[in-house]
This record gives C-alpha cells, sequence and structure tokens, in this order.
C-alpha cells in the first residue's frame, strides 16, 4: 500500500508540471521581471540561546535590481523541494539570531543585507536602489541526491490552469493561480554522513510557471 501511495505522489506531481505554462518569451503589456544576480547556496551551524543542539541552516543571497521602468512590489514565496519530495519553506523555524550571522559573515560584500522576513517589499528603480536579500531554509532530507530551489515574487507574470484532481462543488476542476519563478537545480555531493562537508554542486537554472 506504501509503495501505491508513493506511485500516486510521483504521477500527480508529474501531472501538475506536466500541465503547467511556460513563461512567456517576450512579456505583455504591464508585466515586469527583476534583475537577479545570486550567490550559490551555503550552509550554516548555529547553537541558538536557549537550544541545547546544534541546527544547521542552507541559505542564498540574492541581489535584485529593477530595470522595469517603475516601482515594483515584492512579495516573495520560497520554497526548497529534494528529490525525495521534501518541501521546505523558506523561513521555516530559522530564527533571527541565524540571519544574524549570515550577515556577518558577508558584511564585507554586502553591507546591506536583509532577511527575506524583514526585507521591505518596494524595489525602487536604478542599480543604485539593488537589493540584498538572504533567504534561509532549515537543514533537509540527509538522504536526498539534489534539491530545487524555488523563488516567486521576482516576477508579477501569473498564469491559471485547472488543478488535475481537485473538483469544485459543481464537479469543475479547481482553478490554480501560477506564478513565474525562478527554479535553481543542485545536485548534493559528498558523503551524506560528512555533512559539514556537503556541497550544492549548480546544475540548472530556468524559469517556471509554478
Amino acid at each position: 500500500m506504501r509503495g501505491f501511495w508513493f506511485l500516486f505522489l510521483v504521477c500527480a506531481v508529474a501531472v501538475v508540471c506536466f500541465a503547467a505554462p511556460k513563461p512567456a518569451a517576450v512579456p505583455r503589456a504591464n508585466e515586469w521581471t527583476l534583475d537577479v544576480i545570486y550567490e550559490h547556496p551555503q550552509q550554516i551551524i548555529a547553537e541558538l540561546p536557549g537550544e541545547n543542539k546544534v541546527r544547521r541552516f542552507w541559505y542564498i543571497i540574492l541581489t535584485l535590481t529593477n530595470h522595469t521602468g517603475r516601482e515594483v512590489s515584492l512579495y516573495p514565496r520560497c520554497e526548497l523541494m529534494t528529490d525525495s519530495f521534501q518541501i521546505i519553506p523558506a523561513g521555516k523555524d530559522v530564527r533571527g539570531e541565524v540571519f544574524e550571522r549570515i550577515r556577518l559573515r558577508h558584511q564585507g560584500k554586502y553591507p546591506f543585507l536583509e532577511s527575506l522576513e524583514n526585507a521591505d517589499n518596494k524595489v525602487l528603480q536604478g542599480q543604485d536602489n539593488a537589493r540584498d536579500i538572504a533567504i534561509i531554509w532549515p537543514d533537509f532530507d540527509t538522504k536526498a541526491k539534489g534539491v530545487s530551489l524555488f523563488i516567486a515574487g521576482l516576477s508579477n507574470e501569473t498564469a491559471a490552469i485547472d488543478h488535475p484532481l481537485k473538483k469544485d462543488g459543481r464537479g469543475r476542476p479547481v482553478r490554480v493561480l501560477l506564478r513565474k519563478s525562478l527554479e535553481l537545480k543542485y545536485k548534493i555531493g559528498g558523503d551524506p554522513v560528512q555533512r559539514d562537508a556537503q556541497e550544492l554542486r549548480f546544475t540548472e537554472k530556468h524559469w517556471v510557471m509554478r
């Protein structure tokens, strides 16, 4: 029975991915996408006040620049998904002390680094108003061989599709709103037993509707 439900989950994920449209090659009127530069994920270890254990976190730093010709609003939603189907939202169980340690680690290169949770939601135009933002996740499944980072909110492009399984009260497919999202894919190198030495090796970058 467990094998059946695992196969069902795999099929459901495949259906959703297959049905999702791709972002437009040419933006429509009033659609925008921020320019993005990113550091590849790193890990940090923290023993936090009041906790009697050492915890591991992974983070990525984005530099966002607005060349859209207008002031835009930033409402990001970021998830880490492993190839074992574990999905972790950014900021889950992440205390402010973790960001502070990351900020100190990178203060030379990113003196105005912001955390995703506390970042201002306005992005002004121009290079002088570029924003550096840290996105943080707690450690994930040590058996995973690869992860994908999905970062939505860097564009206002959206699309609606029919859910392949859910129905409304009239038996019609539930409509699902998708957002243009940056997907960064990584393979996990090294021995899981030596977690400190493991690295995420970059493999692909895509813009997807999710």
